[in-house]
């Protein structure tokens, strides 16, 4: 009778033995276990409180000036409609909105148009007036503007030297005299742009080739977290095999399960 007990424990024995790991990892003190929380704390509240302090800032400075001034030009004649306006909260954000929707739309057609760029020229024939207006111009269409100019792919591409790989963003297709200068480089000449670690607002604009590129899955918004973070904020990725393989396991745990349980949960959900 012991000799068949011992040799049942045998296979459960040798399976503790070897879920046992041959080298224990070090206790963690307590000094840093706090370090490791306080640190896990930041990660989480400082993203959360510079957002709230942000959107704060904005609500009570410039949007709360903007309704301050679109309500004092809006006239007071002591009407109840015009006291509820003066008094009601976000009514001059809501009315100064409205206008620039307005303005907008009557900047698309003919006239709208002829308008406005007879203010440009006038905004332009004063010296000091031309310089700000076009700059700030040039800034908000650039900023605000849907169109070839804006990234469209993120690749991988050798810079600066062969062997070494960068993370660039592709602006578009090249254009004007730069493509019929660099005509002889191939077919479909790309503009890149290489951004700075971790400041993504300065970098170096290139010219290659559409085969010397290794376009990436990702977006360029995962892209840029990846520049921000140093690289250690990368983006989860599964090739083909592996979201096979997913697939398989699924299928397979779900042929396991019983059906009564199955049904449950169709039920249930």
């Amino acid at each position: 009778m012991t000799d068949n007990s011992e040799k049942l424990n045998e296979p459960r024995a040798r399976d503790l033995a070897s879920d046992t790991p041959l080298i224990k990892p070090k206790k963690q003190s307590l000094v840093s276990s706090l370090w490791s929380s306080f640190l896990a704390g930041v990660v989480v509240a400082a993203p959360t409180g510079i957002t709230i302090a942000l959107v704060y800032w904005f609500v009570t400075g410039p949007m709360a000036k903007l309704d301050t001034f679109v309500k004092r030009t809006l006239p007071d004649g002591g009407s109840t409609i015009e006291t509820v306006l003066q008094v009601l909260p976000g009514v001059g954000v809501f009315l100064a909105f409205v206008a620039l929707v307005l303005l907008g739309a009557l900047a698309k057609n003919f006239i709208g148009r002829s308008f406005i760029h007879a203010g440009e020229r006038l905004f332009e024939s004063v010296p000091v007036v031309r310089s700000l207006y076009g700059f700030f111009k040039n800034v908000f269409e650039t900023a605000l503007r849907q169109s070839d100019r804006s990234f469209k792919e993120v690749a991988l591409i050798e810079y600066p030297r062969a062997g070494a790989w960068v993370m660039a963003f592709v602006v578009g297709d090249a254009k004007g005299e730069v493509k019929e200068q660099l005509n002889d480089q191939g077919e479909q000449l790309t503009a890149l742009f290489v951004p700075t670690v971790p400041n993504p607002t300065s970098g170096f604009l290139l010219f290659m080739p559409r085969k010397d590129l290794r376009v990436l899955s990702m977006s360029v918004e995962e892209a840029a977290k990846v520049v921000f973070s140093l690289g250690l904020v990368v983006p989860e990725y599964a090739d083909a095999p592996d979201a096979v393989k997913k697939l398989e396991a699924l299928a397979g745990a779900a042929k396991k399960e019983p059906l009564r349980k199955r049904l449950f949960k169709v039920g249930k959900s």
